[in-house]
């Protein structure tokens, strides 16, 4: 077993005050009546280390490892619940990840979420919305002093928070008879989350060592919306040239392959910088290569290009420049709005669900599309992130929402993962021709997400 138990009830710290403003519990249904508020009498944490099956590429790094973190917490009812969290510290930070070993880097963030949890144990919040937003600015001090850098992004913060903001979502539903994802949203946060879809894209990912004859694999298969890595390792003229003749090889593979699921008939290419292009001008150059060889037209969206402290108009590049590490908050998502940045990715599964309803409400306020991208979750998480896929606007151009998920491609284990979802079988969990097709069931049943997974769950018996 490669578990590491830190199961750790005792100690209280400070209580932490009620973030001013917040929308109250009555809110967060509609219900006439009050709702119970989140009241935590007991707290535990554990994790175990999923291998991959390759050295997994981006930021110029590569993890061989991903750590995926539970945490329990009870109500004083003596109702328990478990929120799930994948780790991904290269994501979050990348100067953490290159500053300590592989194993040290992920044993800070999970500290991180046990001194979360004991932060909010023996303590009220009228919703998961206040509870996290009460303790993410003391966590980020408490993270700055651990990992010995002054400059931790938030990010990391709130990937180590996602576990136990899905513990008190869970747990404040059950308290209060809630029984659906619809009925958890905040009334706030509604009108950003008010979609149905049938469908919703399935988003594969194409990482630097990833061949090309895969990517013409997966477009066979019917996935026609594929996430490519681009920035790669080396000086930024090295990174440049890489990237040029990756984008060349892709486009003469499937520049040409066609596909109903687009308004212009082709494929549409998503590639993803993670902040590695450190100068405007450098990106423009690629997009300028982008034209020479034809391939300029089907760039949908270019992800994250710059470091989080570029801060640079992006409206006159001529491409749908999105944000993701950078929109740690929703305030730092308008911020990104206001710099000409045209999409959002959303991450439910790493930057807490409470956070991303909130990002998503100032971005449907500026009308500036949302998806939702993956941190090479494991199965249940791919649900949570699909219930904020599939309520979001259409994407532009595509009439979908779309949701990135990766871990069929990177897990060794995989499969014996999918076994530890308790909904994992149904028709909704499977990808058809590059969809994942939502019915009345999956909507009635949240993606499962209100299911306890006997795996996570056997960890606290």
């Amino acid at each position: 077993m490669n578990r590491r138990k830190f199961i750790k009830s005792a100690g209280l710290l400070t209580a932490i005050s009620a973030i001013a403003g917040q929308a109250s519990c009555n809110q967060l249904s509609g219900n006439s009546k009050a709702l119970k508020p989140l009241s935590i009498a007991g707290v535990a944490s554990d994790f175990e280390r999923e291998p991959l099956i390759r050295p997994f590429g981006f930021k110029g790094g590569y993890m061989k490892e991903i750590w995926q973190t539970a945490a329990m917490l009870q109500g004083e009812s003596g109702l328990r619940k478990i929120g799930i969290c994948t780790q991904n510290v290269l994501w979050s930070d990348a100067t953490v990840f290159a500053a300590h070993s592989e194993s040290a880097a992920n044993a800070m963030m999970f500290a991180l979420t046990e001194r979360g949890l004991q932060m909010v144990k023996g303590q009220s919040f009228a919703s998961p919305v206040q509870m996290t937003e009460s303790i993410m600015h003391e966590l980020h001090a408490y993270g700055k002093e651990i990992t010995g850098n002054p400059n931790l992004r938030m990010t990391f913060v709130l990937n180590a928070l996602v576990g136990v903001d899905n513990a008190a979502w869970l747990l404040f539903a059950a308290e209060n008879g809630i029984t659906t994802f619809d009925k958890i949203i905040p009334a706030a946060y509604r009108p950003a989350l008010s979609h149905h879809h049938d469908k919703v894209a399935c988003i594969p990912l194409m990482a630097y060592n990833i061949p090309v004859n895969e990517i013409v694999k997966a477009v066979d298969d019917g996935f026609y919306f594929m996430k490519i890595k681009i920035g790669q390792s080396g000086t930024q003229d090295e990174m440049l040239q890489k990237d040029m003749d990756r984008l060349t090889e892709i486009h003469k593979a499937i520049g040409n392959r066609t596909t109903v699921h687009s308004s212009n008939g082709k494929l549409p290419y998503y590639f993803d910088a993670n902040g590695r292009y450190e100068k405007k001008e450098t990106l423009q150059r690629f997009l300028e290569h982008a034209r020479k060889i034809g391939a300029f037209d089907q760039i949908a969206i270019i992800e994250e290009p710059f470091p989080e402290e570029v801060e640079t108009d992006v409206s006159d590049l001529g491409v749908r420049i999105a944000a993701d590490e950078s929109a740690h908050t929703d305030t730092d998502a308008l911020k990104r709005i206001q710099m000409g940045y045209g999409a959002i990715a959303l991450k439910a599964i790493a930057k807490t669900m409470s956070m991303t309803m909130k990002i998503a409400q100032v971005a449907h306020e500026h009308k500036v599309p949302c998806f939702c991208a993956d941190l090479t979750v494991n199965p249940i998480l791919v649900e949570w992130n699909k219930n904020i896929a599939a309520r979001l606007s259409p994407f532009p151009g595509l009439g979908t929402g779309l949701l990135e998920t990766n871990g069929h491609q990177n897990y060794l284990n995989w499969n014996k993962m999918l076994t530890y979802n308790p909904t994992s079988g149904a028709s909704w969990a499977k990808v058809v021709d590059g969809l994942f097709h939502l019915d009345k069931d999956y909507y009635s049943q949240s993606g499962g997400i209100f299911e306890p997974s006997k795996h996570y769950e056997e960890w606290f018996s």
